[in-house]
């Protein structure tokens, strides 16, 4: 019988699932390594806690590692339904909150901010915190992202029988931004099952046609998912977007990666606004808000340091059991 325990929380909507105990401590010099021995070693687990019956098919997971560059606080990883992503924005909001409302991280200095090694790079992060002790509670997160670029700009994807025009843009990971109009669906619950669909279709085109490769890490490669933009419903908000990635999975939150990868889409139509928060609606109506924090370069890309900000809420604790008897112990999906 195996225990695992966690803490979960959501960010805007979209759940985290934070393995705490129970989870063995992934070996490797860089957090590229440390995955691929997660993927190797421990995959029985992720799908133990991402799948039913313990998760759904849209679970989202990260355990922390010890760190691996000087001067960061502890690595993080995250896993989903279909494997393990190199970055993860809501994730960096709901793992800071649980672990500094949980006292799972010591960090130096006032205590309000973590820096983490990801396998895309390092990120750092910063709470607002109200009160303290056993009140303490983190009011919202803001994290300033690996530097986030368009690597390809208004493509062609061919699919099914139609083609529509999308954008390539790493946020943390890549993404195909591409118009809800020019797909003919509108952001809502109603039209999930097309979105998911389209979404696959889209994200697997785009990696069947070119090879989708980060310029200084070959290690950070494939397209991780298809982003939907559209008018937002809220006046308070710039865009409004859904985002597909892994195998169909849907995040209910804005997406933080996703988030940053919209802002260097947007920042390179020279239509990124410097002097107010980019404000990013969720299907749920759920808001991110981000900012450039600076500017630099990603090999021959221009990029953006995005700073996106969001709160987080933990729901819960768990004990989960396994037995190696259960049939089911590693999961399934419907």
């Amino acid at each position: 019988m195996i225990a695992v325990k966690t803490i979960d929380a959501h960010a805007a909507g979209e759940p985290l699932r934070l393995i705490v105990d129970g989870f063995p401590a992934p070996r490797g010099s860089t957090m590229l390594e440390k995955r691929e021995w997660v993927r190797r070693h421990a995959d029985h687990l992720r799908l133990a806690l991402m799948l039913e019956p313990r998760g759904h098919a849209d679970m989202y997971g990260a355990i922390l590692t010890e760190p691996v560059s000087p001067g960061s606080d502890a690595g993080v990883l995250f896993m989903h339904n279909e494997g393990y992503s190199t970055m993860c924005g809501h994730g960096i909001v709901a793992v800071t909150t649980i672990a500094l409302e949980r006292g799972l991280i010591m960090t130096a200095g006032d205590g309000a901010s973590v820096v983490y090694d990801s396998p895309a790079g390092t990120v750092r992060a910063r709470a607002k915190i109200k009160g303290g002790g056993s009140a303490l509670r983190v009011e919202s997160v803001a994290f300033e992202n690996v530097p986030s670029f368009v690597l390809h700009g208004g493509i062609t994807v061919k699919f099914a029988s139609r083609s529509v025009r999308a954008d390539v843009a790493f946020g943390g990971a890549f993404y195909a931004i591409v118009d809800s109009e020019a797909v003919g669906l509108p952001i809502d619950a109603a039209h999930l099952p097309e979105l998911r669909r389209i979404g696959m279709q889209i994200k697997d085109a785009i990696d069947a046609a070119q090879t989708i490769v980060h310029p200084l890490e070959a290690g950070l490669r494939g397209i991780y998912g298809t982003i939907f933009t559209g008018p937002p419903s809220d006046d308070r908000a710039d865009l409004r977007n859904v985002t597909v990635f892994a195998d169909a999975e849907v995040d209910r939150s804005p997406c933080g990666t996703g988030t940053a990868a919209v802002m260097a889409v947007i920042d390179a139509m020279g239509l990124l606004g410097e002097d107010r928060p980019f404000v990013h609606e969720s299907l749920i109506g759920t808001r991110f808000r981000g900012r450039v924090a600076s500017r630099t370069r990603v090999g021959d890309h221009v990029a953006i340091v995005p700073e996106i900000e969001g709160s987080a809420w933990i729901t819960g604790e768990h004990t989960f059991l396994i037995d190696e008897d259960d049939p089911l112990k590693e999961g399934f999906r419907i």
